[in-house]
């Protein structure tokens, strides 16, 4: 049998019209005999419809419904659009109706959810089968099914879509209380998801790190100028004897002067310090680009899958400036601990309190905060590329494969391997743009130790210095390094975030 005529079944052509004419009318609260944005608007107000406060939605169901691109709703296009659509939610709710009872219980909903990809909490499938279920009687009927999703402006309707949409664009519960959407409960999720991610990808690439770190202290002064301990003075007669760190490449005589000091465990210096600084510094990082997409697409009047690409690269930057400045005392006292560890027989925690004490007495609080506005000037850019990038490449692919193979945008899954890839370029490419400055702020919170010397008044004093000393390629040093770990580092960030978003039904 036809899907038009069971669907239609206990409804005769003329019953059916009538009963399109009077939605229609419904919609139409001020009687044009056509609808648009205003009329659609006060419509699904009148009717208590889902999408009364869906951001965006009026110019949506507009472009998806109006034939002729005038503009405007006529009954003609509109009745085309609703029993085509019809059809079509009736074949999803059919699929889904796994006893073929005519209605969906909650276990049908969550196994259509399961299948579609997506791990759905508990809460979040209470609120999306308790949004369709209107007449709270624990199931789900064709009517109430049909009524929720007639207007959703997606194109190839399916469970997944309309988890998504509801999520992303209603931010309201039929009684009036507000979603716990993914600004909110979903938000906490984000956050969970960043911090794990971040932890993860750290320890994978501390050695990376800790050569960085190493590199970049190393300011080309020789030994005799910046001799004012014992411990530098002996390096100075390692220097002369052998020439050990001044023959061959850096980076190798880097790793060969780290490993004579403490072996493997010695390029894993500060990294519990590390991942007690990344796990809340890539939670709100990750945690914020989410809340400040979301705001900014508000802003936009769009979902957050429509927002314009400056507006991603902006809530990547806000994202991270966050993060920063949260996590900048820890980040300082990690990078003092590692410049100090060659040149001290404290480990451990006995060299944490150590180096904390000496900084509180050199500056108290605000030598914490050293290189703070070099440190916000260089994370803003760097997330927005990093961030804002990785979601300009998911996007495009999502449209294209969504194009292409004719499927909702929301059910395209990314590879893991494609994850890792994205993840690499975007972080390679905010790395290097913005290098030069992190070399500036690590030596403004490295000054004054046994691996660098070297003093500052302030950021135009070790730029000038920098340069002075070692031309435009001190502005880089430790570069390799630092994309040899940035790529892995990011990839893995990115894989892991993806991941348990998915888990979390994100």
């Amino acid at each position: 049998m036809p899907a038009q005529a069971r669907l239609h079944k206990k409804e005769t052509p003329r019953a059916r019209e009538e009963r399109i004419l009077q939605l229609f009318k419904s919609l139409d609260t001020q009687h044009k005999g056509y609808l648009d944005k205003d009329a659609l608007q006060e419509g699904f107000h009148r009717l208590n419809h889902p999408l009364e406060h869906a951001v965006g939605i009026t110019n949506e169901v507009i472009e998806l419904v109006d034939q002729n691109g005038d503009g405007i709703i006529q009954f003609e296009e509109f009745k085309l659009f609703v029993e085509k659509t019809e059809q079509h939610l009736w074949a999803l709710f059919s699929a889904i109706d796994k006893d073929k009872n005519g209605r969906l219980d909650k276990t049908e909903v969550a196994a259509a959810l399961e299948t579609s990809g997506l791990c759905v909490p508990s809460a979040k499938l209470e609120q999306f089968f308790d949004y369709m279920d209107r007449d709270n009687d624990g199931e789900i009927s064709f009517e109430e099914w049909r009524n929720f999703l007639l207007f959703i402006p997606v194109d190839n309707m399916s469970i997944r879509a309309a988890y998504r949409y509801f999520f992303d664009s209603l931010p309201l519960t039929s009684e009036g209380d507000v979603v716990l959407s993914d600004d909110t409960l979903g938000g906490i999720g984000y956050f969970i998801s960043g911090g794990i991610a971040g932890a993860v990808s750290r320890t994978s690439t501390a050695p990376f790190d800790r050569l960085k770190v190493y590199l970049i202290a190393q300011t080309g002064h020789t030994i005799n100028d910046s001799a004012k301990n014992v411990a530098t003075a002996a390096i100075m007669a390692e220097v002369k004897a052998g020439g050990v760190i001044r023959s061959g490449s850096p980076l190798l005589d880097a790793i060969r002067t780290i490993w004579r000091h403490g072996g493997v465990t010695n390029f894993f210096v500060g990294n519990g310090l590390n991942v007690l600084k990344i796990f809340p510094e890539s939670a709100i990082k990750f945690g914020f680009f989410e809340a400040s997409k979301r705001v900014l697409a508000k802003l936009e009047g769009k979902t957050v899958n429509e927002m314009s690409g400056i507006s991603s690269f902006l809530a990547g930057g806000i994202g991270g400036t966050m993060s920063q400045f949260a996590v900048y005392p820890v980040d300082t006292l990690k990078f003092r601990i590692q410049c100090e560890a060659e040149f001290s027989d404290l480990r451990g925690n006995a060299l944490l309190m150590n180096t904390a004490k000496n900084m509180w007495r050199s500056g108290g609080l605000l030598s914490y905060y050293r290189g703070l506005a070099l440190g916000l000037a260089g994370i803003f850019p760097f997330a927005a590329l990093d961030l804002g990038t990785f979601e300009a490449m998911k996007r495009a692919y999502v449209k294209a494969t969504s194009k292409q193979q004719g499927i909702d945008e929301g059910d395209v899954k990314l590879g893991n391997m494609l994850v890792l890839t994205m993840g690499a370029i975007s972080g390679s490419v905010g790395a290097s743009v913005v290098y030069p400055v992190n070399v500036l702020r690590t030596r403004l919170q490295a000054q004054g130790t046994a691996s660098h010397p070297q003093t500052y008044t302030g950021m135009t004093d070790v730029l000038q210095k920098t340069i002075k000393l070692e031309g435009y390629r001190g502005l880089f040093r430790g570069l390799v390094p630092n994309l040899a770990k940035v790529a892995p580092s990011v990839s893995i960030s990115y894989l892991v975030y993806e991941n348990c978003k998915t888990l979390m039904g994100l």
